[in-house]
């Protein structure tokens, strides 16, 4: 049987399908802030993991991953990315910078990947990295009130962890992304509200619970539905019908919609130190993505 070859260009349709994805995950940091106004950051991650696996779950086959690779990504992504993350957006880092620090976790996957010897680490990707670490310095030198050192610290950890279950994730396979995420959910849940019980104590989230009002269980909503179920599926479903170079670049509109979204929303400031920050990370990031592609073009052309 032939296969379909996949087309090369994003139809304009699907291309805009893409653009609604990267604006949801991108505006997503500052959503988290409406959810941090009344309820505490273990708990609101609580709430997040346990909405997506319910009920989803109910409608969602279990993917053949092993439970101890759901278990480990799912604590990985619950806990160590977005319960830390949670923790540093409330009141340590302002969500444009969260949205733009995050993104290193495409160097730990990296790194993580050479150090197992799975894959070399190119010339172009030392360069790629310089690039995103020299913007990290300037968020760390001029961050002031935008950046404090814990809330980098936990964000820089957060990607840690993001960058960790990366490798687990590929070490399940070619997967359905979605259901991967909603069964992973239920494995983030307990040690979240234990945490939040031990940390954050029962009569603060308690309270938190009483005083959620209507843009807090709209951030908890928007969470579940609008950044897990639509977002991964629509995602995947992009994924299916175009090679990963053609949808996988888009994301790097991530960090600059959340820092837009943050400007616009919440009134963050975007001195010239954040955009020039921007472009080291993001020029980082671009470089990492394309470099092989330029230079396999090139190399074609030469021949």
């Amino acid at each position: 049987m032939q296969q379909t070859e996949m087309p090369s260009s994003l139809t304009r349709a699907h291309f805009l399908l893409a653009l609604a994805i990267v604006a949801i995950w991108g505006s997503n940091f500052v959503v988290i802030k409406f959810g941090l106004n009344h309820l505490p950051p273990l708990l609101f991650a609580t709430l997040r993991f346990a909405l997506v696996f319910f009920p989803l779950a109910l409608f969602i086959r279990r993917p053949s991953a092993s439970l101890m690779n759901l278990a480990s990504y799912g604590l990985l992504i619950g806990v160590g990315q977005f319960g830390l993350m949670f923790i540093a957006l409330k009141g340590h880092i302002s969500p444009g910078i969260t949205s733009l620090v995050i993104q290193l976790q495409v160097f730990v996957t990296i790194g993580i990947s050479v150090f197992r010897g799975s894959e070399p680490l190119r010339f172009y990707q030392y360069v790629a990295l310089a690039l995103a670490l020299l913007g990290l310095s300037v968020i760390a030198f001029y961050g002031g009130g935008s950046a404090t050192p814990l809330g980098l610290f936990l964000v820089i950890c957060a990607a840690i962890s993001w960058g960790i279950a990366n490798i687990i994730n590929r070490a399940a396979g070619k997967i359905d992304m979605l259901a991967y995420v909603v069964w992973a959910a239920i494995f983030a849940v307990p040690p979240l509200l234990i945490l939040s019980l031990i940390f954050e104590g029962w009569q603060a989230d308690w309270q938190g619970l009483q005083q959620a009002d209507f843009l807090s269980w709209a951030a908890v909503v928007w969470q579940a539905v609008a950044n897990t179920m639509f977002g991964y599926g629509a995602w995947g479903w992009l994924l299916a019908r175009y090679p990963a170079a053609t949808v996988t670049p888009m994301a790097l509109l991530v960090p600059v919609f959340g820092m837009s979204t943050s400007a616009l929303v919440l009134g963050e400031a975007l001195p010239a130190w954040k955009i020039i920050a921007a472009c080291l990370v993001l020029s980082g990031l671009a470089l990492n993505l394309f470099w092989p592609r330029i230079a396999k073009f090139t190399y074609s052309q030469i021949r």
